[in-house]
Parts: structure tokens; C-alpha cells; sequence
């Protein structure tokens, strides 16, 4: 029983290093998260396939949480994944305010440090909802502490619009989802420990319509992300 092991080990080597190399990138260098829903619409879509780049702020141990050296921490406006601190569900969303800042939202304006977001160039969309169908949506871009980005609400949605001024607390960040009253965020989940980030998401690797019969969206392979 033992020689066809180690035969079988010897005849399939190139292949066995090629998956350890590939786990050893993917765990500990980057790695691709597919979207799932659409709580970062407009810039995100369900079908996308995002890279992740998991040394942006830390290099870990391959498959462990053991940090080996802190290489920078998030800033506002990033893109990232992480752990749900309520059930450890990998999520996407933006980073609105990390620590020290005070954050709050108003009848869905944000205000960081005191600042009040402006809202530019309102669009009205369709936008698709799950089991409903297109929805009426306002598209605005959303500039505030030195951050511009475009972000949507759907008419007649009543999500949390609004909580009391935060002062965010040090290796903690407040996230928010692009698609404000369809994303389970930080006004619902809590703020995320900076432990828990797993890595940016910074480019579109491939795109498919899922409701299209998958059919590939070209126009947003190797879109950067803003």
C-alpha cells in the first residue's frame, strides 16, 4: 500500500506544489469575493467578482488570524471584507468613518467631524430588487471628509436613515453599504473591530448578468473601484 502512495506522490508533485503555492496566495496574499447581493449598488453588482488584496493592511499566518506584521490600517473611502462581528458572515462594504471620528446621519445625510455631506447630481433609476422587480431609486454623488463617491436610496424603503452623533472608537470603523436602504451595515451590525477586516477590494476582476443567463458584462472586467 505504501509504494502507490509515494508513487502516486512522486507522479503528481508539480501538481501538489502548484495547490500549495495557490492556497499559500490565496490565504495569505489575495483572494476574489463574488457579490452576492446588492447592498453596494450602483458601484457593485450581483454577479461581480471582486479582488481582494489581503496584505493592504496586514500579512497573516496562511489560514489563521495570527497578524505577522500590520502594514497599514483602512481609510475612508475603502472598499473592504470582513467578518460580520455579529455572526462572522463575510461582507463588502465602504469604510465611512474609522476611529476618532464622529460620525453621524441625519434624515439620510452623513456628517463626519462635523462636516455635512453634499448630494450632487441626483439621477432617478430602476433599480432591481430580489422577488419584487425594478424599483424607483435616487443616485446622488455623496462628497464628504474628502471623499466623493456615488450612492443610492430607493424610494419608499424605510431603512435607518438616521442615528445619533458616534464617536468612533480606536481599532473600530463604522461601514456603510453604497445602496443606503438595502444593506445590512453598521446600523445594524454594530461597528467592525479592525481584527476582523480580511483585505480592499480595489478592482473588478469579471462581471455576469445573473439574471442575463450569466451572460459576461465586458465593460466591467478590470474596473477599478472608487
Amino acid at each position: 500500500m505504501k509504494k502507490p502512495v509515494m508513487q502516486w506522490l512522486r507522479e503528481n508533485r508539480g501538481f501538489l506544489i502548484f495547490l500549495l503555492c495557490f492556497g499559500f496566495f490565496r490565504t495569505a496574499i489575495a483572494d476574489w469575493n463574488p457579490i452576492p447581493t446588492g447592498s453596494m449598488r450602483p458601484n457593485l453588482l450581483e454577479g461581480d467578482v471582486v479582488l481582494v488584496n489581503r496584505v493592504a493592511y496586514d500579512f497573516k499566518l496562511p489560514l489563521s488570524q495570527i497578524v505577522l506584521a500590520r502594514l497599514g490600517d483602512p481609510q475612508r473611502g475603502d472598499i473592504i471584507t470582513f467578518s460580520s462581528p455579529k455572526d462572522g458572515t463575510r461582507l463588502i462594504k465602504r469604510v465611512v468613518a474609522v476611529g476618532g471620528d464622529q460620525v453621524e446621519m441625519r434624515d439620510e445625510r452623513l456628517y463626519i467631524n462635523g462636516e455635512a455631506a453634499a448630494y450632487e447630481n441626483e439621477t432617478p433609476v430602476r433599480e432591481p430588487i430580489a422577488g419584487i422587480g425594478d424599483w424607483p431609486a435616487r443616485r446622488v454623488q455623496e462628497r464628504v471628509g474628502g471623499q466623493t463617491r456615488l450612492v443610492q436610496w430607493l424610494d419608499g424603503v424605510h431603512a435607518r436613515s438616521s442615528f445619533e452623533p458616534l464617536t468612533v472608537p480606536p481599532g473600530q470603523l463604522l461601514v456603510l453599504g453604497d445602496n443606503r436602504d438595502n444593506s445590512t451595515d453598521s446600523r445594524y451590525i454594530g461597528l467592525v473591530p479592525r481584527e476582523a477586516v480580511i483585505g480592499r477590494a480595489h478592482h473588478i476582476l469579471a462581471s455576469a448578468d445573473i439574471d442575463g443567463f450569466w451572460t459576461p458584462r465586458f465593460d466591467r472586467f478590470g474596473m477599478v473601484l472608487r
